[in-house]
């Protein structure tokens, strides 16, 4: 199971949970993304956002909209919705041109 990065898509990001069996567990014996550093807002989710993106190979744009809009009610409410609509509109924007 797989936890994100909690942080903007644009900004940095602090590792979450993610127990793929494709990990490598690092020096503490835990894989990088143990645990969830702030929040608990994806641990109640059957497969965590990062985990879907990942395995499916999505972007970086389609995996914020994946982000923020499985997380909008148990995190930024209306607010997430609202970046899921930014980058939508970017990724409209980048297709059209």
């Amino acid at each position: 199971m797989l936890r994100v990065a909690d942080d903007e898509c644009a900004g940095g990001h602090a590792p979450r949970t993610m127990g793929g069996a494709d990990e490598s567990p690092g020096v503490s014996g835990r894989t990088p993304l143990a645990s969830q550093v702030a929040g608990n807002h994806y641990a109640k989710l059957a497969i965590q956002p990062v985990e879907y993106i990942l395995r499916n190979h999505i972007g970086y744009v389609e995996g914020c909209v994946i982000k923020y809009v499985t997380r909008w009610k148990d995190k930024g409410g209306v607010e997430d919705l609202k970046k899921a609509r930014h980058f939508l509109d970017i990724l409209i924007h980048h297709q059209e041109r």
